[in-house]
């Protein structure tokens, strides 16, 4: 793990390669997300998510040494991290968000309920004898188990580009630190064109749109880039980072718990992006960054 290297002109093909096609796909998305047709926006959206791995195919970065074969004997407590460390900081976050604004806990559910009901699942659901607290409770479980597995293969499409070419290049070209943090910065900024038009993980409407969310979302890929690049460190295999990606990405439970009315106060939470709710990664993070400079 981290002896894959590449020359300053393959990290430069490497970046063109990564942005120009992602920010392609993340405009066309933009469009069908605007117009309402979240099937053909989300395909895309996983489709974009390859083009890392794409860009480091093109720019001839080697993928071997990432760590494709695991080798995990003595390291299993890391499956383990990266599977609900994600959903452990999501709920430690979550509820600090609602600490300070108890009035914006959607106790009745409304804003899954319209979402549901928009969606033509709502109906469906209940003649299954379902309420929405149980159908909560199943996406949860479901967050914390399998979902993470099944995610982890598009997450691989990212991760090879940012942990397997991208951090190492960054990381002896500017220590540990300063490249995950570039390299956090890179990943999230990566996202913008989508977040920009589509109002991707943020919406619309939040509290200092549209230059906030860009900005705070490069924060929170920072944190998760360095627990993403720690799993990675650990386990020596490009499996670990992408479950861990893929864990977080299955988190979403908190999107739903927030009253419509306090859609604009997205910003700041309930999802683990906010500014408030991404607090416990930022102590992980920065606690993690801490004893390896010891070590």
């Amino acid at each position: 793990m981290g002896k894959t290297t590449m020359s300053r002109k393959q990290f430069t093909i490497y970046m063109i390669v990564a942005f120009g096609l992602a920010w392609i796909l993340e405009i066309i998305a933009s469009i069908f997300g605007n117009n309402g047709n979240q099937m053909v926006f989300t395909i895309i959206m996983v489709i974009t998510m390859f083009m890392p791995f794409m860009a480091t195919l093109i720019a001839r970065i080697p993928l071997k040494g990432m760590g494709w074969v695991p080798h995990l004997k003595g390291k299993i407590r890391y499956i383990f991290f990266a599977l609900w460390m994600p959903a452990l900081l999501s709920i430690i976050g979550g509820v600090l968000f609602f600490i300070i604004f108890p009035n914006a806990f959607d106790s009745e559910f409304l804003t899954l309920r319209g979402l549901m009901e928009e969606a033509g699942a709502l109906e469906q659901m209940e003649s299954q004898g379902l309420t929405i607290p149980m159908y909560i409770l199943i996406t949860t479980i479901q967050a914390v188990t399998f979902a993470p597995f099944l995610n982890m293969f598009a997450a691989l499409g990212e991760e090879v580009g940012w942990r397997g070419a991208m951090y190492p290049y960054l990381k002896e070209k500017l220590g540990v630190t300063k490249g995950r943090i570039v390299g956090g910065v890179i990943w999230g900024s990566w996202h913008w064109p989508v977040m920009i038009l589509a109002g991707y993980e943020y919406g619309k409407e939040y509290i200092g749109a549209p230059v906030l969310g860009p900005i705070v979302f490069c924060i929170s890929t920072v944190m998760m880039g360095i627990l993403c690049d720690y799993v990675y460190e650990k386990t020596e295999t490009i499996w670990l980072p992408s479950l861990m990606h893929g864990a977080i990405n299955a988190f979403t439970v908190f999107a739903y718990l927030s009253k419509p009315e306090y859609a604009d106060m997205a910003i700041l939470g309930p999802v683990g992006i906010g500014i408030i709710s991404m607090i416990p990664m930022i102590i992980m993070a920065v606690i993690i960054c801490v004893k390896q400079k010891r070590n």
